[in-house]
């Protein structure tokens, strides 16, 4: 994402979504490889054996690939917050409450439109119209909008 192509409100404020999204997948994986690493396997004693091979240095291996795709995670989720912190910010900086609040709802806290309707006692068609005029202003008072990381 280092990318500095200028990029409309609605990709800008869609980074947040998008780093949550890769951050659940990596958790995933992280706790597939835990319970790979979990799972010795069992032994067959009915076959002969042939060769031996240390599982320890399998399991170390293991471990130490949960750790390292832990580290990335982590530093994965400072990302995110600092994208966060930076687009609430950014939210923030609008004049209109409407235009904040259905910004926020949609982009930070990832609501479907017809949440946000239901939350602000507006119809969904006023919610989708208060978005696009949302996306305007927060267009107009932040230019050159670029990737956060």
């Amino acid at each position: 994402m280092g990318n500095k192509k200028k990029l409309s409100a609605k990709q800008y404020l869609r980074q947040l979504e998008i780093l949550d999204l890769q951050i659940e997948q990596d958790l995933e994986r992280l706790s597939d490889m835990k319970d790979d690493t979990i799972c010795t396997g069992g032994i067959d004693y009915i076959r002969e054996r042939v060769q031996t091979s240390c599982s320890g240095d399998r399991l170390c291996a293991d471990v130490t690939k949960c750790i390292s795709l832990g580290e990335e995670i982590n530093a994965e989720i400072k990302i995110f917050l600092n994208a966060k912190n930076q687009i609430i910010r950014e939210i923030r900086d609008l004049h209109h409450a409407e235009h904040i609040k259905v910004l926020y709802k949609v982009y930070v806290q990832f609501k479907p439109f017809k949440i946000v309707a239901k939350e602000m006692k507006r119809s969904y068609n006023y919610i989708i119209e208060l978005h696009k005029k949302a996306l305007l202003d927060f267009e107009k008072n932040h230019e050159n909008l670029t990737y956060l990381c």
